[in-house]
């Protein structure tokens, strides 16, 4: 059949007559194929042609004529003159993804309230960096995380207990996918009652404020993702608000152990509790559990006051030395159900995730200090300046790489010794950083004094990285 979007299946006109026998008394008839207008054919009766609309009207194939046409021998004759494109209205709801042509790749209209639903693009996914592509922070390292550290940019690590787990942007990645996030289980560990071991990320208040989350308008949403384990059995996440006094705990199956699984996970719109609206703050807090105790984990599938980070029931990735947790196309629609996930061009996705989190190092190097080999520049934030004299004071603004959430917290980077301190590059010379302050979301003060052995007008560097993270 034919779809939207894609080629009509009879793209030029057949010529052809179909030949009727007129008996004095019918007066419909059908035709060989169907016709938009009377216009598309020419009626003859016995030699005479007869007057569209007023001598017969056409409905699809079947043409009915005023008056019966007098008996004979194909004596009635339809010729077709075109074939006409034929515009159609389909009624409401009844367009779906299967009445669409699969190679369509662009739907060029939007429909009201359904921006950033279903198939559309425009903030589809309401999740940032959902492909793990970014890792400004690690640039692919391995790290062992403590309460709070970012992994990839824009998921953040839960863990009760030190040292339990390791995190690392991995290549290891479904077909369509370039990165994952992989999380390595570093020892067997028993969980206690108040042990919670997660990964997450927070929606900000401005890109989740049409769900109408705690009102009786709230909307129905679905997360989907991309998940493999060495692991199989039951595994868990869950969905909590700002205050995390409201959650939706889930439940997902691995049946096969080292084998991608895609996931969908439907959950209807929390009508009560306090959620965040259109403000930089929190807004909804999405959650995939590691392993958690009965104090942070909650019955599946149904909303809870509880402060529950995963549910009742779901296999603990920490409970097993060496057991492996890889996750990508992690995407959060409206609706209640998945579509395929929303690729965001590389360029887009950075700015995103620097809204959060950025510095000044080059892509694919991670913030460092002392430098790596000693002493190197790479990353530099550098001025050539005229010092008056020792120990007197400069001030140089910088501008952020892109408008931030907030005004952020700075952490400064010297490119030879592990301090906070701006560098002489000639002299290898280190000045002390008296105070940075951030005036605004666009860039920050460093202020600084020149010590002894600076030089008049050398080049001086610092490194920075920047945090508004929700």
């Amino acid at each position: 059949m034919a779809y939207l979007g894609s080629t009509p299946e009879n793209q030029s006109f057949t010529s052809g007559t179909d030949y009727f026998n007129g008996n004095g008394i019918s007066v419909a008839f059908t035709l060989s194929r169907p016709v938009a207008s009377v216009n598309d054919i020419e009626v003859v009766i016995s030699n005479v042609v007869q007057q569209p609309s007023t001598a017969y009207t056409v409905s699809g194939t079947t043409i009915t004529f005023t008056s019966a046409p007098p008996a004979g021998t194909s004596n009635v004759y339809a010729r077709y003159m075109s074939t006409a494109t034929q515009t159609i209205t389909p009624s409401p709801g009844t367009v779906g993804t299967s009445q669409i042509s699969p190679s369509l790749t662009n739907v060029p209209f939007f429909g009201g309230s359904t921006i950033g639903a279903g198939n559309a693009t425009g903030m589809k996914n309401r999740l940032i960096n959902g492909g793990m592509v970014l890792d400004q922070r690690n640039a692919g390292a391995s790290v062992t995380p403590t309460d709070g550290q970012y992994l990839v940019d824009r998921w953040v690590s839960t863990v009760s207990q030190a040292s339990k787990l390791t995190a690392q942007q991995s290549s290891v990645a479904p077909t369509g996918f370039s990165a994952s996030q992989l999380i390595t289980s570093s020892s067997a560990y028993s969980i206690g009652s108040a042990d919670i071991f997660a990964i997450s990320q927070k929606i900000e208040g401005f890109n989740f404020v049409d769900m109408a989350w705690g009102t009786a308008s709230a909307k129905t949403v679905t997360l989907s993702f991309k998940v493999r384990s060495s692991l199989t059995g039951t595994f868990g996440g869950s969905f909590t608000n700002a205050a995390n006094n409201r959650a939706y705990p889930f439940l997902y199956s691995i049946s096969t152990a080292d084998t991608w699984t895609s996931i969908s996970v439907t959950v209807p719109g929390d009508t009560t509790g306090t959620w965040i609206g259109a403000t930089s703050g929190i807004a909804v807090r999405v959650w995939l559990g590691l392993g958690g105790g009965s104090t942070y984990s909650g019955a599946a599938a149904g909303w809870s006051t509880g402060p529950y980070f995963t549910a009742t029931g779901a296999t603990s990735v920490v409970g097993t030395s060496g057991a492996t947790f890889y996750v990508t196309g992690v995407q959060l629609e409206e609706g209640n159900a998945a579509t395929s996930f929303e690729f965001v061009d590389y360029g887009r996705q950075l700015q995103m995730c620097q809204r959060y989190y950025q510095n000044s190092f080059p892509a694919g190097t991670a913030p460092f200090s002392p430098a790596s080999p000693t002493g190197s520049n790479v990353g530099l934030y550098t001025w050539k300046i005229t010092m008056v004299s020792s120990g007197y004071g400069t001030y140089y603004t910088i501008p952020l790489v892109a408008p931030m959430r907030a005004s952020p917290s700075i952490v400064g980077y010297n490119g030879g010794n592990n301090n906070n301190k701006v560098r002489q590059m000639p002299g290898a010379v280190d000045f002390t950083v008296t105070s940075v302050t951030a005036f605004s979301n666009t860039g920050f003060v460093l202020l600084f004094y020149g010590g002894a052995g600076d030089g008049t007008g050398n080049p001086v560097g610092w490194n920075w990285s920047a945090s508004a993270e929700l």
